[in-house]
């Protein structure tokens, strides 16, 4: 008895439909890389260009097809918004951990770096600053906790050098904003001033909300110094440039990368042409990608590069270089890698040293001419 079987697939179509099959059975993974910033308050403007550069970066990554382990992994930016504020820092940190990201790029302060980093770590996840300065915070020994520009263990000794070599200036008096980025930077500009024979007349501290600096400029302006260095950001540090010019104070203003923004001269006015200031990392002009970076920043924005977003494109990529070298998307493999590290992006060449900073960074100098940043000079460090 022969049994006739109809209604068979041709091999060619059977192979096709086991194909789609096999595919559908392995779902895309969609996995979530955190970025925080302050989004809300008076450096907001700097925490959105942060988050532009993380945000270029997954949409390139996304556009371009990504796979890890055989399968199609889409990124998703979990941004947040830490307002700049310690106790908020910790709750949002806590927050990607329970969002279950892979990684975190941020924080933007080192005040807000530092206290988001022990959550990180006993959570066991990879935590790259595009802008925390402060040495403490790869001091900790975290194994979870690494940046991408300087130090202010470089920065302040290097614009103090310049203060007192190259622009030959005898006296300073010091102003800071409390915060551990001004404070700290403050500290280690001043113990590079003294040994450099700088006198340092004064040492004052205000906040981070202070907008009137006239009783502070007073007292320095009857200690008539070369000099004032503050220690702080560009929405703090420009007003006090502009109350100095107004009260008739001689005194260069010398200031870190918090205060050496392309906006700056919108918040300090005429008195940018006063001021003399440093950057925790390569001028853009400078960095290997930064050109083209910058169109391709332009382009997708409608606006200039303000702060740190090529280091936290930057950051993005390295995390996905540690995923493809690790083969997987698992938050402990993705930091196993991390030491590892040596990856050639818009600001150069990354590999981090035991503590998770960079073996190869630069300190950029700038002054303002007509109120458009312009550098001065690169120290490699």
């Amino acid at each position: 008895m022969k049994i006739r079987i109809t209604n068979l697939l041709p091999i060619s179509a059977a192979v096709t439909l086991f194909a789609t099959l096999a595919t559908a059975a392995v779902a895309d993974e969609t996995i979530k890389i955190g970025h925080v910033a302050p989004l809300t308050g008076s450096i907001a403007h700097l925490g959105k260009d942060n988050e532009n550069g993380a945000r270029l970066a997954v949409e390139e990554i996304n556009a371009g097809g990504l796979v890890i382990g055989g399968q199609k992994v889409t990124l998703v930016l979990d941004a947040q918004d830490d307002a700049a504020d310690p106790r908020t820092a910790t709750q949002i940190a806590q927050k990607l951990v329970d969002d279950k990201v892979v990684a975190v790029v941020g924080h933007l302060n080192s005040g807000t770096s530092i206290p988001a980093s022990k959550v990180y770590s006993d959570a066991g996840i990879v935590q790259i600053s595009p802008s925390a300065t402060n040495p403490a915070y790869t001091l900790q020994g975290f194994k979870t906790t690494y940046r991408v520009v300087e130090t202010d263990a470089h920065q302040g000794p290097v614009l103090a050098r310049y203060a007192a070599t190259t622009l030959k200036l005898k006296s300073v008096a010091i102003v800071d904003d409390a915060t551990a980025y001004g404070q700290g930077l403050a500290d280690e500009f001043e113990k590079t001033a003294k040994s450099s024979g700088m006198v340092v007349l004064s040492r004052d501290a205000t906040n981070d909300k202070a907008v009137d600096f006239r009783s502070i400029l007073t007292k320095i302006k009857g200690e008539n110094p070369d000099a004032i260095m503050y220690g702080g950001v560009d929405a703090t540090g420009g007003p006090l440039a502009k109350q100095a010019k107004q009260l008739g104070l001689r005194a260069k203003i010398l200031a870190g990368d918090g205060v050496c923004t392309n906006k700056l001269a919108e918040l300090a006015g005429v008195a940018t042409d006063n001021i003399v200031c440093s950057e925790a990392g390569m001028a853009l002009e400078k960095m290997p990608g930064g050109k083209a970076f910058e169109a391709k920043y332009e382009k997708r924005f409608g606006q200039g590069i303000l702060y740190d977003a090529a280091s936290t494109y930057d950051a993005v990529y390295i995390v996905v270089d540690a995923m493809k070298r690790a083969n997987s998307t698992d938050p402990s493999r993705i930091l196993a890698q991390m030491p590892s590290t040596d990856y050639r992006g818009v600001i150069g060449e990354v590999t981090f040293d035991s503590h998770g900073d960079l073996k190869h960074g630069a300190i950029s100098l700038y002054e303002y001419k007509a109120g458009k940043k312009t550098l001065l000079d690169v120290v490699k460090m």
